[in-house]
């Protein structure tokens, strides 16, 4: 058999409606595909041919007459909302037990462990905004040096500071300081370096951010592929996400739109395996910023490159592209959304028009991607490959 390659794009945040349990995350009525629907920015007739709008539940939107490959929405069994279980679940690890938060801030014992090794004090320690903390937090800590250690309704260690006061190597070294005294109970799913630049008030955030994830404490398809000889790729945050942990190879990127790029020029790499992708834009840009016209815009954008993209496969090639939750911006407040996610999977070896109806977890990705492979499954998830395959 020929060399297989399997593409797996994750649009972060792109949900499609509410899960049964929304209720219990405060996400009661949120739907991110239908708030971005409303703008005159979204333009997706890609995606719609492969069959999105065609998913169980999306009552508010026309499907495709005749999609052109297989489609469904996958329900999260993981208990979170957040991007590490999110990816992990697809990846074939469902996180039981949530990740620790923090809405009142770190405490003491944590703060003074991290003090004492990085030697600069602390400002805020409280849930914020990325870009109001450095606004509001960014002038003392340039007067004194103390970092900008805040976090949000996710389990994340963020530390903010300017590249000016703190050089970049020195703050991804703060932040791997911080990961080692981040476990067990305290052990968040990510830290994360801000770094920001500009003069007040114009302070910016930098393309340098970069994510200290735990390591996964099981299997997942990564390691699964990588011991049976195939080759795994990550491209944007999957190397991060994942703590490197069978990323064979990984390509950063700017944003979306040189994510897809750095994906298309993959397409030309001879590789028998898995390419994983990450598109962070729709969350950290225009999800959490509640900016509805940004999202469908990159949304927009982000479709006529998938057509370049398709046109690109060669036959062995499987496409599938997924969410990782929600982050509706017609919703209010400004976290992730517990939505279903959207699973389209394309290919020549793929059937049109089937409908996958709704998964029980995202894990399901992973039993697939091992079963086109011809791995026995070694992680959660239930193959669907012989119901769409030809």
């Amino acid at each position: 058999m020929a060399d297989r390659r399997v593409f797996i794009i994750v649009l972060d945040s792109f949900g499609i409606g509410e899960e049964p349990d929304a209720a219990e995350f405060g996400d009661v009525g949120s739907n991110t595909l239908r708030s971005i629907l409303k703008s005159e920015k979204y333009d997706t007739p890609n995606l719609k041919k492969l069959g999105l709008f065609n998913c169980d539940g999306l009552d508010f939107v026309e499907g495709d007459a005749h999609p052109l490959g297989a489609f469904g929405r996958m329900q999260e069994a993981s208990n979170g909302k957040d991007t590490t279980t999110g990816h992990w679940e697809i990846a074939g690890l469902i996180s039981e037990n949530p990740f620790p938060t923090y809405p009142n801030g770190f405490p003491d014992d944590v703060l003074e462990r991290f003090t004492k090794a990085t030697g600069r004090g602390i400002l805020c320690n409280k849930p914020y905004s990325g870009t109001e903390v450095i606004k509001d937090y960014g002038i003392e800590h340039m007067e004194t040096g103390d970092l900008i250690v805040y976090t949000s309704a996710d389990s994340v260690f963020q530390i903010a500071a300017h590249e000016s006061i703190v050089p970049v190597e020195e703050l991804y070294h703060y932040c791997e300081q911080a990961r080692e005294i981040l476990q067990g109970e305290h052990g968040v799913g990510r830290v994360i370096a801000r770094p920001f630049e500009g003069e007040y008030p114009n302070f910016v955030r930098t393309p340098r951010r970069h994510d200290f994830s735990l390591v996964p404490p099981k299997d997942t398809m990564m390691d699964v592929l990588l011991r049976e000889g195939y080759d795994t790729y990550g491209v944007g945050k999957i190397y991060d996400i994942f703590a490197g942990k069978s990323i064979a190879h990984t390509q950063r990127i700017v944003d979306n739109h040189d994510g897809m790029v750095k994906t298309l020029e993959l397409k030309d790499v001879d590789f028998n395996g898995l390419c994983f992708v990450n598109l962070v834009d729709m969350d950290m840009i225009y999800g959490h910023r509640r900016d509805i016209d940004g999202y469908a815009n990159a949304a927009t954008v982000f479709d006529k490159q998938l057509e370049t993209f398709m046109g690109k496969m060669r036959d062995t090639d499987i496409l599938m592209i997924t969410a990782d939750h929600g982050c509706d911006p017609g919703f209010k407040g400004t976290d992730h959304t517990r939505e279903y996610v959207p699973i389209l999977v394309y290919g020549k070896d793929v059937k049109d028009n089937v409908n996958l109806g709704t998964r029980k977890t995202f894990a399901d990705v992973s039993a697939t991607v091992q079963e086109i492979f011809g791995i026995a499954n070694k992680t959660n998830g239930t193959s669907f490959w012989a119901d769409i395959r030809r």
